[in-house]
């Protein structure tokens, strides 16, 4: 099984205790079909605009046992404010950047 972290919107935490993410992953689903079924080893928010703890929180899920790391759709696509994150490629960036080729950055996690 895959292990995987998460990056939330910190702007959706207190709208979405992150169920979605973990049923998908759980079942191997949306985003996380490639990787089968994944047990989660961390869920973090992004610190906050402009995504200000995003890299150093997503090198402590990798020394924590992550294989991947993934955005969630509050930051891509959304979801469930229906306001994309203005800075999700950069801060998809610069997360690839630190983490290099070896540990991949999904930007989604479900529908």
């Amino acid at each position: 099984m895959k292990k995987i972290g998460i990056i939330r919107c910190q702007q959706t935490e207190d709208l979405c205790p992150g169920t979605t993410d973990f049923k998908c992953a759980q079942a191997g689903t949306f985003a996380f079909e490639p990787f089968a079924p994944c047990e989660i080893v961390g869920f973090v928010s992004c610190g906050g605009c402009p995504g200000k703890r995003a890299v150093a929180r997503a090198k402590m899920l990798v020394d924590r046992g992550a294989e991947a790391v993934f955005l969630a759709s509050c930051i891509r696509k959304g979801k469930p404010i229906d306001m994309p994150c203005p800075h999700a490629d950069a801060m998809k960036a610069a997360i690839e950047k630190k983490l290099g080729e070896a540990v991949p950055v999904i930007d989604w996690t479900h529908a």
